[in-house]
This record gives structure tokens, C-alpha cells and sequence, in this order.
């Protein structure tokens, strides 16, 4: 780990005054999918837009190399990370199929970081964090960059595996990096694949929370924002995950982080690194980030893949060992779940979207499924998350067509929009308008003067 003194010095004085000298942090968009991956945005982004004549397209810049990772935002500017190949043009695979055989054969690659006006699309300032051969390959659907980095608005930090956790301010100062040697996240029952990493940061109250599900000595841990030394770590007993840590209040008091996984769905204590609870079982390859339904509401939690697909609601006061019969578990489908996509809350209902693009519609209150429906014609991936705000939820598929659906069990369609290019990042919303970071491009979308 590097840190340079006058560094940590500046670190901790923004840390105390972010908060004061930031935008309202309604606006800020600072880690995957927003505040605690709830998903929504302020403001009311447009229902409709058209890239190729313009229309509510504020802007549409080029960003080089590939990446799944979403936009974040602080104040004025957007963070983006990518893998840029030093020659050729990264391969990638999208739709519905089961191959799972890595990408072999790559160039190096410049891991970079990258910061734009939010407002204008101008490239700010880019950083390359690691330059080389990556460790580990990629699916073929994957990229080299696939986690979200994050911010508290004083500190920036970028996860790129094998390759290090990265910090800088926002200004692109390099602050510190931690390395954690070769992560390899392929599946527990084909440990020749390789297929990358993707669990990204979260940032909260000061601290970095990093989620390590990998094929041996997987963990869970929190990092001083400042210096990037340990809080603490807690050793998981877990298969390879790809899945996102969320914080969240218990009920009784106190903070916990809470991780999705197969073997171990679980809380642990956000100070010390104690365990609260725990739940097994579901989808061997857990993907979706845990969130809460409303502010006094369970967290829900899926997986899909394999035998099972649950939805969990579990009391955010639970303690100990879980089971679907727990009286913590304040309801439980065994099937409805689904592989990719974290869901989203709006109102009284969750909505979970299947990789092919069915939409189950719950209610979360009593756990009542109300409503299955399909977006398109089931010819495209679904991988990007949904987002939502103005009154409209943001569904977004693989070929780059984003759904735009009238909250309610109906699902009433309110237009489907064509971005032009492959959509695998979950997109961000800030200030009514809404970003996709796309295949080649950074789209801005919001209503026009």
C-alpha cells in the first residue's frame, strides 16, 4: 500500500468538509446504482430522446476502451473507469446463451479512470491506475473494468481485482492503493474459467467497504477512506460471487453491511466486522446488490442461477442463523427471483427483471406477487440494472433499447428509446437528466430548453 503523508493530511480535511462544500447530496449519484443501490435519481429525465437527430440528447462523447461500470457522480462531474486495450478493439458478446468460456489471447490493457463535466460531457481529466496483462481473463460478456467505483465527494476509489483498489481525489491525485493479490471470481464448479471481477466499492461515512467472493480466502472488509488501511476483515466462507455490499441502519440502532452470496447471505456489524445474521442457499452466482424497501421496509435480497431463484425479506434487525421459515424472514419466494439485475423499489412494489426481460411485479408490504410481464420480444439480454425517477422506471437491454414503464403492476409502457449501441453499465441519474455509460459511448439524456 502507497500513502503519502500530505496526502492523508488533505483526505481527512475534505473528509470533514465534503459535505458543506458539495451540491445537495440528492443530486449525487456516488456509487452503483446511486444511494444504497436503491436506483432512483432526482429530478424528471425525459420519457422520449433520439440520438441520431438529437432530440433531449444533451450530449454524446466517446469513451475509450471497454467497460460495464456504471457512471458515478458528484457535484458537476461523473466518474467513469475502462479498459483500453494497447492495440485492437476489445471483443465482446452479448445476448442470451450459456457459453462461458473466458476470453483468451488479450493485449495489455491501460485500466484507467476518467472524469467528466456532467454537464457538458468534457473529459476532465483521465488516470491509468495499471498498465499490463490483466491477471485474470474475462468473459466473453464480461470487461476488465466491471466494478462501479464510488465517492463520499472527498475521495474517489476505483476496483479493479487483481489489478488493486485505487484511490484519488477529485482532482485525479493519485491518494493510495491496496493490492490483494490475484482474485479470481470463475464459477466453484468450472475453476479453469476465468470470468473477472465485478463487486465494486461502496464508500460510506468515511469508510470503503469491499466485498472479496473469490474461489478461495473470500472476505468481506472495511478500509479508512483516508489511508486505505484496514477497519477491520472478516474471513467468508463463499464461492465466487459478483455481487455489490450495501449499507444499511438496523432497526434497534446501529449500521450493517450486508452482502448477497450463495453459501452465505449475510449482515455484518458496519463498526466492528461482527456477524449478525446469516442465510444460505438460492443461486450459485449471485449477482444483484441487497437493497431496502423504503425506509421502514425489509431487505430484499435474490439470486438466480442453478435450481433455485429466491427473494428474501429479512428483517434488517435479524440476528443469527436464518431460514426461509425465520421469523426474520418477513416472506420468501423460492422461484420468482432473478440472475443479473439488482431490483428496484418504487412506491409499495419491488420489480425484478429476468436476464430475457420478464418482469415480475411484488408486493413487498405482504410479499404478493401481482403482476409477470415481458419487455420486448425476448430476443435480448437483460444485464444493466433498472433506475428510476420523475414518476417513469428506466428498464435497459443489451442491444440498447431502455424501456420507459409507468410504475404500477401494469406495467404500462411509456416508450422504448434507442441508444444505437450495446448497454451492459446500469445507468445514473442526477438532476433529471440521465446518463449511459454505452458500448463506445457516454450518453447524457435530459429535456431540452
Amino acid at each position: 500500500m502507497k500513502t503519502s503523508p500530505v496526502r492523508r493530511l488533505l483526505v481527512l480535511a475534505t473528509l470533514c468538509t465534503a459535505v458543506a462544500s458539495a451540491v445537495a447530496a440528492s443530486d449525487n449519484w456516488p456509487s452503483f446504482r446511486g444511494n444504497a443501490a436503491d436506483g432512483r435519481g432526482t429530478g424528471s429525465p425525459p420519457a422520449t430522446w433520439n440520438v441520431e437527430t438529437g432530440e433531449n440528447v444533451l450530449f454524446r462523447v466517446a469513451v475509450p476502451g471497454l467497460g460495464h461500470s456504471s457512471p458515478v457522480i458528484w457535484g458537476d462531474r461523473l466518474f467513469l473507469t475502462s479498459a483500453v486495450p494497447d492495440r485492437g478493439e476489445a471483443s465482446l458478446k452479448v445476448g442470451l446463451y450459456g457459453d462461458g468460456t473466458p476470453v483468451a489471447g488479450e493485449p495489455p490493457q491501460r485500466f484507467q479512470v476518467l472524469a467528466f463535466d456532467k454537464r457538458t460531457g468534457e473529459l476532465l481529466w483521465q488516470h491509468t491506475a495499471f498498465h499490463g496483462v490483466p491477471s485474470i481473463k474475462r468473459h466473453t460478456k464480461a470487461s476488465h473494468t466491471n466494478s462501479t467505483p464510488a465517492t463520499d465527494g472527498a475521495v474517489l476509489v476505483a476496483f479493479f481485482g487483481s489489478e488493486g483498489l485505487h484511490a484519488y481525489d477529485l482532482d485525479g491525485n493519485p491518494l493510495w492503493n491496496r493490492q490483494f493479490g490475484v482474485l479470481d471470481s470463475g464459477p466453484y464448479d468450472f475453476p479453469d474459467y476465468e470470468w473477472g471481477f465485478a463487486s465494486s466499492p461502496v464508500v460510506h461515512d468515511g469508510r470503503v467497504i469491499i466485498q472479496v467472493d473469490i474461489l478461495s480466502d473470500s472476505f468481506v472488509s472495511v478500509l479508512d477512506a483516508a489511508t486505505g488501511e484496514d477497519v477491520w476483515r472478516t474471513p467468508r466462507e463463499e464461492v465466487a460471487t459478483w455481487s455489490t455490499p450495501a449499507v444499511f441502519p438496523r432497526d434497534g440502532g446501529g449500521r450493517q453491511v450486508v452482502l448477497n452470496g450463495y453459501r452465505h447471505i449475510g449482515g455484518y456489524d458496519f463498526d466492528t466486522g461482527e456477524e449478525l445474521w446469516r442465510i444460505e442457499g438460492g443461486g450459485d452466482i449471485p449477482v444483484p446488490t441487497p437493497i431496502r424497501a423504503g425506509n421502514d421496509g425489509p431487505i430484499l435480497i435474490t439470486n438466480a442461477h442453478g435450481r433455485l431463484k429466491p427473494i428474501y425479506a429479512i428483517d434488517p434487525d435479524a440476528e443469527g442463523k436464518l431460514d426461509p421459515g425465520h421469523s426474520a424472514v418477513a416472506w420468501f419466494h423460492e422461484r420468482l427471483g432473478n440472475y443479473m439485475q439488482t431490483p428496484i423499489v418504487v412506491g409499495d412494489l419491488a420489480y425484478f427483471c429476468y436476464d430475457n426481460g420478464v418482469v415480475t411485479v411484488v408486493d413487498w408490504t405482504t410479499g404478493e406477487r401481482l403482476a409477470q410481464k415481458r419487455l420486448g420480444r425476448g430476443a435480448s439480454g437483460f444485464s444493466a440494472s433498472a433506475v428510476a425517477a420523475g414518476g417513469r422506471i428506466y428498464f435497459n437491454s443489451e442491444d440498447g433499447d431502455v424501456y420507459v414503464i409507468e410504475p404500477g403492476p401494469d406495467l404500462n409502457e411509456i416508450a422504448v428509446n434507442e441508444l444505437g449501441e450495446t448497454l451492459m453499465a446500469t445507468p445514473a441519474i442526477s438532476d433529471g437528466v440521465i446518463y449511459f455509460r454505452a458500448r463506445r459511448h457516454l450518453i447524457a439524456a435530459g429535456n431540452g430548453p
